[in-house]
C-alpha cells in the first residue's frame, strides 16, 4: 500500500528526531575534543528528507553508476550526515559511537563511497566545483543521476563558490541542486555583520538558477522543494531557512555551538528536549 503524504511526513519527522539523538551520542563520544553540533543540527531535516526520500542510492551497491551524488560542502556537519547514512543502511548505527576514535571510519572528513561518502573536504568552498564535474560527467555519459551539494551560508563568503555558481549556470546543469543551509551564523558571527549576503534567492535567480525558498526544518516543505521537476537548462538552488543548533535550547542561535563539547548533564538535557520536541 502506497504511503500517504501524512505518513511520509511523520516518518521523515521521526527520522530527523533519530538523527538528532544519534548526533548527540556522537557528540558525547567525542568528549572534551568537542564536535560541530550547531551546523549539524541546522541541517538535520535536510539530511532526513534527502536520505529518507529523495536520493537514489543502494547501500548494497555503493558504486552503482546511476546513483545520485550528495556532497556536503559544509563537511563539518558529520553529526547529521553520519546518522543519516546509518539510517539509509550504509553503516551500522552502533558504529556511530566510534566517532573520533583512532582507527575508526567515523573521523575527519574522509571520502569513502562504500559507506556513502562521495567527497572529502576540510576546506570550505570546494565541493561545488566537484559537484559541477560530477554533473557534467553524468550528462556526457547519458546518466540520469542528480548531484546535490549542501553549502553553508557563511561559506558563501568565499569567492570560489560564486565562480562555481556561475559555471553551473553557464553549462546548463539542470541535474545539479545546490542547497543553502541559511542559519545566518558562521564561526565568526552573524553572516550579515561579517559580510552581508543579502537576498540569496534573488542572487541565485540573477545567476541563472531556478530558485526555491523554504523552511529548512519543515520536512514537508523540503520534500516539496526537492521534488519539483528541474527546469530545463537551469540548475536549482534551494534556500533553506534554518536555526543553528536547532532542537536544543542551550545551543540554538549561538555562535559558540559551531564547535562545542557537551557534558553528560547537557547530553541528558538535550536528549530530553529532542525527545519531547
Amino acid at each position: 500500500m502506497e504511503e500517504s503524504r501524512e505518513e511520509k511526513i511523520k516518518r521523515l519527522q521521526e527520522l530527523a528526531r533519530q538523527i538528532r539523538l544519534d548526533g548527540l551520542s556522537m557528540a558525547l563520544a567525542a568528549g572534551t575534543g568537542g564536535s560541530h553540533i550547531g551546523g549539524s543540527f541546522s541541517c538535520v531535516e535536510i539530511m532526513a528528507v534527502l536520505y529518507g526520500e529523495i536520493l537514489r542510492l543502494n547501500p548494497r551497491e555503493p558504486f552503482w553508476e546511476e546513483r545520485d551524488r550528495f556532497l556536503p560542502s559544509k563537511n563539518h556537519c558529520v553529526l547529521a550526515h553520519f546518522p543519516a547514512l546509518a539510517a539509509a543502511g550504509f553503516l551500522p548505527r552502533e558504529e556511530l559511537t566510534e566517532f573520533q576514535k583512532n582507527g575508526g571510519r567515523m573521523t575527519g572528513y574522509p571520502r569513502n563511497p562504500e559507506i556513502g561518502l562521495e567527497y572529502s573536504g576540510g576546506s570550505l568552498g570546494m565541493a561545488i566545483s566537484v559537484g559541477i564535474g560530477m554533473a557534467l560527467a553524468a550528462k556526457e555519459s547519458g546518466r540520469s543521476s542528480r548531484v546535490y551539494v549542501l553549502l553553508g551560508d557563511g561559506e558563501l563568503h568565499e569567492g570560489s563558490n560564486w565562480e562555481g555558481i556561475m559555471s553551473a549556470a553557464h553549462y546548463h546543469l539542470d541535474n545539479l541542486t545546490l542547497i543553502i543551509d541559511r542559519n545566518h551564523l558562521s564561526y565568526d558571527g552573524d553572516t550579515e555583520e561579517v559580510m552581508a549576503l543579502g537576498d540569496l534567492a534573488e542572487k541565485f535567480r540573477v545567476f541563472g538558477y531556478r530558485t526555491i525558498s523554504c523552511d529548512g526544518h519543515d520536512v514537508g516543505a523540503l520534500w516539496n522543494a526537492f521534488s519539483v521537476q528541474p527546469e530545463q537548462g537551469k540548475p536549482t538552488a534551494v534556500i533553506a531557512d534554518t536555526v543553528k543548533g536547532k532542537g536544543v535550547s542551550f545551543l540554538e542561535n549561538r555562535r559558540e555551538s559551531h564547535h562545542i563539547a557537551i557534558t553528560q548533564e547537557q547530553y541528558e538535557q538535550a536528549v530530553a528536549e529532542v525527545t519531547a520536541w
